[in-house]
């Protein structure tokens, strides 16, 4: 299983994410996309969003904290 977080430390929904994964014990690959400029491109082709956090589990774009969403996708 492949997840990815695209997100800022300033952002409270995108700690709330990493929080909820680190809770469910899901490992995910977090990137800052506003110190990675080539990962903010990355994260807005993917989601067609500037807003973060957007969350990649598998190919299944995520934008926000959408706790059902997110369990959907990862199969819990």
């Amino acid at each position: 299983m492949s997840v990815t977080v695209y997100s800022t430390p300033s952002c409270p929904y995108c700690v709330m994410v990493k929080n909820y994964l680190t809770e469910k014990n899901i490992p995910f690959e977090d990137h800052n996309v506003g110190a990675d400029r080539a990962k903010a491109e990355e994260m807005v082709q993917k989601s067609g969003q500037m807003g973060v956090p957007v969350v990649d589990i598998n190919g299944t774009i995520i934008v926000g904290f959408d706790q059902a969403r997110i369990n959907q996708a990862l199969g819990i």
